[in-house]
């Protein structure tokens, strides 16, 4: 049974880690109105599909490099299929959010449209009964609105740009562990090269002191 300290068990935590954030921004997007934070979520959770499938690339190419030799790493064929399906899994998870945020992109282009120009429309319509005091009310009300809509989506900007933040170190943290992962694999095939020059030396020597008895 591999060891939870394994580099594939250390790197698939942080996957799966980033994939359960990326559901959670696309369940925020699913249900926002706002059509700047909608297309500002959209960035984000398409840019977290590019990273994390990027991450899943990294993770099979050392999955193909153990099955040359499981048994070196201390694994079996189990273990391996029982890895290939969990990367193939989060493809899965991936490719459904990132297709459902495409997807979406143009059907809310067209709503929030449409719902941009009948507010227009019914701005123009007059009326009859509206009088100097009800146009300042409404004037001030507008502005109270306005102000309470900037302030609430600087709060969202930096909230957002905070999350971005983290995404960043966990992306960074991640490729560092590829990185070792990578640096190991490399190491241990020389010393399996050195390992089978060493042996056939040997085997090179002894053949020469068998030959030499005969004579």
């Amino acid at each position: 049974m591999p060891s939870a300290q394994d580099p594939f068990y250390v790197v698939k935590a942080e996957i799966q880690g980033s994939i359960d954030k990326l559901q959670s921004t696309l369940h925020q997007w699913e249900y926002t109105s706002d059509a700047e934070e909608r297309v500002h979520l959209t960035k984000e959770v398409l840019a977290g599909c590019e990273s994390i499938e990027w991450q899943v690339d990294e993770l099979d190419k050392a999955i193909a490099v153990a099955s040359r030799d499981p048994s070196w790493y201390g694994i079996d064929e189990m273990e391996l299929e029982s890895r290939r399906k969990w990367t193939s899994s989060a493809r899965t998870q991936v490719g459904t959010v990132k297709k459902a945020v495409e997807a979406g992109k143009g059907s809310s282009s067209t709503s929030h449209a449409s719902a941009n120009g009948m507010h227009r429309e019914l701005m123009r319509l007059p009326n009859s009964h509206q009088n100097d005091t009800s146009r300042q009310y409404a004037a001030h009300d507008n502005d109270d609105f306005i102000q309470s809509e900037s302030d609430r989506q600087m709060l969202l900007i930096k909230k957002q740009d905070e999350e971005l933040d983290e995404l960043t170190v966990s992306v960074q943290r991640i490729g560092g562990v590829g990185l070792t992962i990578h640096e190991e694999l490399l190491g241990q095939e020389r010393i399996i090269d050195d390992l089978g020059a060493e042996m056939e030396s040997t085997s090179n020597r002894l053949d020469f002191v068998q030959v030499s008895f005969c004579i």
